[in-house]
């Protein structure tokens, strides 16, 4: 679900999901899918007239928008569907979104757990540790009476300018697909449908409802359709959530090449596809393959209502399509068990699921600069100024329909603009636990002082008083909205120059959504990258300055040295707002953006064949100790696989990602993400990791059909998508595919 269009119209850190279920009462498991396909056929057939187009429509479940009547049953949130209870059919009860149950700006007078944003996630490379988020806030959402869960973002980070990158795992097919898998598993292994979304090329929010994404179709299903494909694999969702802008001049939820083609068809998904909140334009949208339009009231039409039982009783291919409508809807409602678990409120043990949220951002802080080993930070230090970034208040979040926030609401709101009675959905805020009372806790014999850093001469002199400065840097980002660049904002670069030119021992911790440039990076001494940290960010924060944590987060996406590396240099429609789409769409106007400059080439590809040296590259990540990477072996077969020992060699124990990658194929170089590992290495000792290979990774997507030609193929293993090992050959033979 979206947010910039509306405004317009118990778990400790090691459970595991099973212990988790067990907590909670619940089977960790959902219904057998064959015995759900079934199911889903003999109450089709039960259905009366009038029963037909009930799952095929629903509401948008908030009390603002006028002449809509909520259910009794309902509850406050993103969706509605009504059951059928004459057939034993549960109603669907939907909240946003990935990152927790969405807090739409108190209405329900709650509050939830916030998990890290799903940058910070991705940043963990760790699939168990995804699939236990998941598992947790499905189990707050249950006890507050859902049983939708209206996340799994799975859009690959083709501009980091985009304003929900945040709700994204990374740039590659491959990393996204199995942790966006791993959420999604995890949240239905609680009995709450989850989907996926937004299917597909979300890749920026200026002209959502607008924006033409180009692809060729061989391209496209090696990127971003592959990580859909991958997450639909691993977490088998109940939904797909399509996208608001058009693809190869089609909705992309009326797009019969999407919806019918490639995710039916090709795929063969059995469940349903939603449509996103607004995004259903006509009818036919059921012929392209819709399932069900969702929060119809702020369509034009509520299409899939009377209109589609009109037209099923005179025309046999939406007759035919009602069938297959209900019996998607249906299937995954058993498959994932909603008939047979139905939500119960509850208590919420938000200690223990703040833990699940500390776990995640004590992995995804990645530590990007430490010159002079000036981190981890003696817990006796004698002064220590904290400088900016409300970090005496709480950590960023970011903004639209993912908003999650505790009881009693944010502890900094900043209005962003706007009017109407949804305009404060989409304040700035800031939550949880703050960072200066955390560094307080760690170092108690410290002076520690805090400034606000809105005058970089007062921060300097501050910072020339301190032992140590550390400037929290803020970027904040919201769906409806895409940053225009990417540099920090409210002049926090000049005050991070001047902190840094006062003392040499400065950290920057920066909380962005995505990537950002760094004009003062060769100054100063630590650079940390905590993204948005949720429900325990600042503890998180203050464990891996001091060293309770050793950072092990990865870089999910790369971070450019320019915005001038970008294949587009421009944002493209930058500057454009609604009204201007509208009425250029009024007038038959289109606005394409062309994808296939890069094409399946995604960040680190990109930087590869045009030999751009980043920022920081994907896959880059420093720690407090160090890792001997052994020898790799390569086995192929149907399940490829590589092994290697990696040892520590440093002081402390640590965890290291054992990235692998493709090098070279029969038909030249390249360079992809074939498998990772994360594994925990105690200090001085040896692992050995298993790696996965995903065989589509090898092969190449021609016609619909992943083509593997026979031959050397080099892989090698790496710290970064830019530091690679040795290259190991193996032969393997042809394949091919659907």
């Amino acid at each position: 679900m979206t947010f910039g269009h509306r405004r317009a119209v118990a778990c400790a850190i090691l459970l595991c999901t099973a212990r988790y279920a067990e907590a909670q009462s619940i089977p960790p498991s959902p219904t057998d899918p064959k015995a759900a396909d079934r199911r889903a056929v003999e109450t089709e057939r039960r259905m009366g007239p009038d029963e037909r187009t009930v799952l095929t429509h629903g509401l948008w479940v908030i009390p603002l928008i006028p002449n809509v009547t909520i259910p009794a049953e309902a509850v406050l949130g993103a969706g509605y569907v009504t059951g059928i209870p004459r057939l034993d059919v549960p109603a669907l009860l939907e909240t946003d979104a990935g990152l927790g149950v969405s807090y739409i700006a108190g209405l329900r007078k709650d509050g939830a757990t916030a998990l890290p944003s799903a940058t910070a996630m991705g940043s963990t490379w760790n699939t168990d540790l995804i699939r236990r988020g998941g598992a947790m806030i499905a189990g707050e959402a249950r006890a507050k009476g859902f049983n939708v869960l209206l996340g799994g973002g799975i859009n690959l980070m083709r501009d980091p300018r985009n304003g929900r990158t945040f709700e994204y795992f990374g740039e590659d097919p491959l990393h996204s697909g199995l942790l966006g898998g791993a959420a999604v598993d995890g949240v239905q292994s609680q009995h709450v449908l989850s989907t996926v979304k937004h299917f597909a090329l979300n890749a920026q929010e200026t002209g959502r409802h607008a924006v033409d994404g180009r692809i060729a179709d061989d391209a496209f299903r090696m990127s971003d359709l592959l990580a859909f494909e991958i997450a639909i694999d691993r977490g088998r969702p109940g939904a797909v959530m399509c996208a608001y802008n058009r693809v190869n001049a089609a909705p992309a939820c009326g797009s019969d090449y999407l919806l019918n083609r490639v995710l039916k068809r090709d795929w063969r998904y059995p469940g349903f596809v939603m449509s996103d909140w607004g995004a259903v334009g006509a009818l036919d949208y059921a012929l392209a393959g819709l399932d069900q339009q969702s929060g119809a009231q702020i369509d034009k039409q509520v299409f899939f209502g009377t209109p589609l039982a009109e037209a099923a009783a005179r025309d046999a291919a939406y007759a035919a399509r009602v069938t297959d409508m209900n019996r998607r809807v249906l299937r995954s409602l058993y498959a994932v068990g909603l008939d047979a678990h139905p939500p119960v409120k509850a208590p919420i043990d938000f200690v223990a699921n703040a833990a699940v949220a500390r776990a995640i951002e004590d992995e995804g802080i990645v530590l990007l600069r430490n010159r002079g080993a000036l981190l981890p930070l003696s817990k006796d230090v004698a002064s220590i100024v904290v400088i900016g970034g409300y970090a005496d208040a709480g950590v960023l979040s970011g903004g639209g329909s993912t908003q999650v926030q505790p009881a009693g609401g944010p502890t900094v709101s900043l209005p962003m603009g706007g009017e109407g009675p949804l305009a404060k959905y989409n304040n700035q805020t800031f939550h949880g636990t703050a960072p200066l009372a955390a560094i307080r806790a760690l170092a108690p014999k410290a002076k520690v002082t805090f400034i606000d850093g809105r005058y970089p001469a007062e921060a300097a002199a501050a910072a020339r008083r301190a032992d140590v400065a550390i400037v929290f840097a803020t970027q904040w980002m919201t769906e409806g909205a895409d940053v225009p660049d990417l540099s920090l904002p409210g002049g926090q670069d000049a005050t991070i120059a001047a902190v840094a030119a006062a003392n040499p021992k400065t950290i920057v911790v920066l909380e962005t959504g995505g990537p950002v440039l760094m004009p003062w990076l060769d100054k100063t001494g630590a650079v940390l990258e905590a993204w948005y940290g949720g429900a325990k960010g600042g503890d998180a924060i203050a464990a891996t300055l001091f060293g309770d944590v050793n950072p092990s987060g990865r870089l999910p996406v790369t971070f450019p040295a320019s915005a001038d590396q970008l294949p587009r240099p421009a944002l493209p429609y930058a500057g454009m707002v609604d009204r201007d789409f509208a009425a250029g769409l009024a007038a038959g106007k289109s606005y394409p953006i062309d994808y296939d400059i890069e094409g399946a080439d995604v960040g680190y590809r990109w930087f590869a064949r045009k030999g751009a040296v980043p920022l920081f590259p994907f896959g880059f990540g420093l720690g407090y100790t160090t890792f001997d990477h052994g020898a790799v072996t390569v086995t192929g077969g149907a399940r490829p696989s590589a092994r290697v020992t990696i040892r520590n060699t440093g002081m402390r124990a640590g965890s290291e990602v054992a990235q692998l990658y493709l090098v070279s194929t029969p038909a030249g170089r390249t360079l992809r993400l074939a498998g990772f590992a994360k594994v925990v290495v105690p200090t001085a000792e040896a692992v050995t990791a298993t790696i996965p290979i995903e065989p589509r990774l090898l092969a190449d997507s021609k016609g619909g059909r992943w083509t593997m030609p026979a031959g050397a193929y080099g892989f090698a293993l790496g710290r970064s998508a830019t530091d690679l090992g040795p290259v190991v050959t193996v032969t393997l033979p042809a394949r091919q595919w659907r």
